[in-house]
């Protein structure tokens, strides 16, 4: 099967079956669907996409062989992937489908009964219900479903542009409400030529798929193992309990999911020296990744590569990378956080100072370059968020970053343990919106939590909690509990007076998000809530 344009994401689909047609594309539990019969099975459901005019579609399935059949589906539509999470309020998802303006809903057998599949039906949206059968029919449902047709189905994917939609994701909103960006095949073609000419991916490897689909990382995991001819396995939550046995029995070589998790494998056991030792490369993003816990995982994993990696959902999943050193990214790294690296080839680095000007070292991280999306879907929430700076467009990160001297943000050959020398790298220092003002002193809660590591407890987390007498500084950590008076000390030592916080709690474990981050707003209502040790 040719395809006739390489920038489009689907293109890296095909290439793996071109590779490896009888391989294993997708191993879900008990299931594996090799590449020729996942490209088949979503030939089919395009065919039936196109029939219906679909232009957008908005995938309503569990994470498994049915919703990765949907996506490639979509894509080989020539229509845009709106993945909608099942377990997503259904007011949440209307507004969702209704932003992007779904044409189509694919619902699995599993959510196909769902009240928002038939709110969906409800409101004139067409449902297509599909099944493990490839043509699942739906005559006990209560709303009236697309049928799949055979006699529709592809024979290869439809042409699309450059600057054709990809996918829509969704992130939150300072308002609450989701905010709809668009990523197109051109964007995704930039950002998957850069991956595939740094990393050696192969049919051989095994990749994890820890994220939710409606997650901007999901999207790495399948289009680098589908455009090598490897495998990926979805990793679900009880795999976490015994997760060496898991990966060994699985064969992952590939690991991809936010920091949160290391703590998680941690608590179970999971990161005795050695391991895991069949993992080649661990990637980690999503929010700050510690020295650490990366020191900790490079002991249960001596032969993985471990980079992280850095990007807001404007730019394309990630857009920068930084690759660890033993020996070097702790001497380079700011408050034990491992710095961000070197911003993606083709891109503009900008630092903003607070007076709205460039800064030469450090400021708010802004970036322009092919990997930026062309807006939201809605334009006003793209207010304040871009600006033009030398006829170039910038995304505004609302992420503070410095400059450092060059790490180990180098090619993929290099060693794991001993880097190699790169661009200018930076390095992560918070987001702006994250200071705390607590009677004069502007705090970095980075800074605080650094400072707390230091004084013995396994993790932490500071935030300001809203008083009547104004914001109180507040600290949750995990680990043994610690004396408040132990703490106090300890940070006096580290911390001027007005850095100390003012209430210490002791957690077992920190809320996580949906995506499987830390819950800062949670905190911080427990906090405001005065809930504490004091």
């Amino acid at each position: 099967m040719e395809f006739l344009t390489e920038h489009a994401l689907p293109a890296r689909f095909l290439r793996g079956l071109a590779a490896a047609p009888d391989g294993i594309a997708v191993r879900d539990g008990d299931e594996v669907w090799t590449y020729r019969r996942l490209c088949e099975r979503a030939l089919l459901w395009a065919g039936t996409l196109v029939a219906n005019e679909a232009r957008t579609v908005g995938v309503f399935a569990r994470k498994g062989s049915d919703a990765y059949a949907a996506i490639l589906a979509a894509l080989f539509a020539g229509a845009a992937v709106v993945p909608l999470r099942p377990d997503f309020p259904v007011g949440r998802l209307a507004q969702m489908a209704a932003a992007a303006e779904v044409d189509v809903v694919i619902a699995d057998r599993h959510c196909a009964p769902a009240e928002f599949a038939l709110a969906a039906a409800g409101d004139g949206l067409a449902v297509l219900v599909v099944g493990t059968d490839g043509i699942a029919q739906a005559d006990d449902l209560p709303y009236a479903a697309l049928k799949v047709d055979p006699a529709a189905a592809l024979t290869e994917p439809r042409p699309v542009a450059a600057d054709d939609l990809a996918y829509v994701l969704f992130t939150s909103g300072s308002t609450g409400r989701p905010k709809g960006v668009r990523l197109t095949h051109g964007s995704f073609a930039h950002y998957f030529s850069l991956l595939d000419a740094r990393y050696d991916f192969g049919p051989s490897d095994v990749f994890s798929q820890v994220f939710d689909l409606n997650f901007d990382c999901s999207v790495f995991d399948l289009f680098c193992a589908w455009g090598a001819g490897a495998e990926f396995t979805t990793v679900p939550p009880q795999a976490f309990r015994a997760l060496p046995e898991f990966l060994a029995e699985r064969g992952v070589t590939v690991w991809f999911s936010t920091p949160s998790a290391i703590d998680l494998v941690r608590r179970t056991g999971g990161l005795a020296a050695g391991a895991l030792p069949g993992l080649r490369w661990s990637f980690f993003a999503g929010e700050a990744l510690t020295c650490r816990d990366t020191a900790d995982w490079r002991r249960a994993a001596p032969g993985s590569i471990v980079e992280n990696l850095y990007g807001p959902t404007e730019l394309t999943v990630t857009v920068s990378a930084y690759r660890w050193s033993d020996t070097e990214t702790p001497e380079l790294a700011v408050n034990g956080v491992v710095p961000i690296g070197a911003v993606h080839d083709g891109h503009d680095v900008l630092l903003l100072g607070a007076d709205g000007e460039p800064a030469a070292d450090e400021g708010e991280l802004c970036i322009a370059g092919p990997q930026l999306t062309p807006g939201y879907l809605e334009a006003a929430d793209g207010a304040g968020r871009f600006l033009e700076r030398d006829g170039r467009r910038f995304y505004r990160t609302g992420d503070r970053a410095r400059w450092i001297r060059s790490g180990s943000s180098g090619a993929s050959g290099s060693s794991g343990s001993s880097g190699s020398s790169g661009g200018s790298d930076l390095a992560y220092l918070g987001r702006l919106d994250s200071q705390i003002q607590v009677q004069g002193w502007r705090i970095e809660p980075a800074e605080v939590e650094h400072a707390l590591r230091a004084c013995g407890v396994r993790d932490a987390v500071a935030v300001g909690a809203p008083t009547a007498g104004g914001t109180v500084l507040v600290a949750f950590y995990t680990g043994d509990p610690v004396p408040a008076v132990d703490l106090v000390r300890g940070l006096r030592a580290l911390l001027p007076d007005g850095a100390i916080p003012r209430r210490f709690t002791h957690v077992e474990e920190f809320p996580l998000s949906a995506n499987r981050k830390v819950d800062r707003s949670a905190l911080t209502a427990l906090a405001a809530a005065g809930i504490g040790d004091c």
